[in-house]
């Protein structure tokens, strides 16, 4: 039997996974972190590899997505402010990168940066 996962979300640091993994475990949601031990032992590479996966089991993923919804905090600015949605102006969006090209493939770290709402999935790059 071919069992599938769900990503439910990347971190750059292994800690900030850990924690959320703690909260689902807590709930009763096995979860895995993927890439977690990589970083763990070369933190500078967590960009190339695109940060720790938190994945669960695709069968858990409605319920862990709630849980998830309700405690994690969302992209800021600058300043400390929420980056807000232009398309539906809600305040939950996160970080998003395309990879497109060889180049931000292979650079990451290099690619300009972009937010997606959690909402409505709208792409936007922020005001300079």
């Amino acid at each position: 039997m071919k069992t599938e996962f769900y990503t439910l979300g990347t971190f750059e640091f292994p800690a900030d996974a850990v924690v959320i993994k703690g909260k689902l475990e807590a709930e009763g949601i096995p979860v895995f972190l993927r890439d977690e031990a990589t970083i763990n032992s070369d933190p500078l590479i967590s960009a190339a590899l695109g940060g720790v996966k938190l994945q669960v089991y695709s069968s858990d993923r409605e319920r862990a997505k709630e849980i998830f919804d309700d405690i994690r905090s969302y992209a800021t600015d600058r300043l400390g402010n929420p980056v807000v949605c232009p398309n539906c102006k809600a305040a939950k969006s996160e970080i998003y990168y395309t990879r497109s090209n060889v180049f931000y493939k292979l650079f990451p770290f290099f690619e300009p940066r972009k937010y997606q709402c959690m909402q409505c999935n709208f792409i936007t790059r922020p005001a300079r």
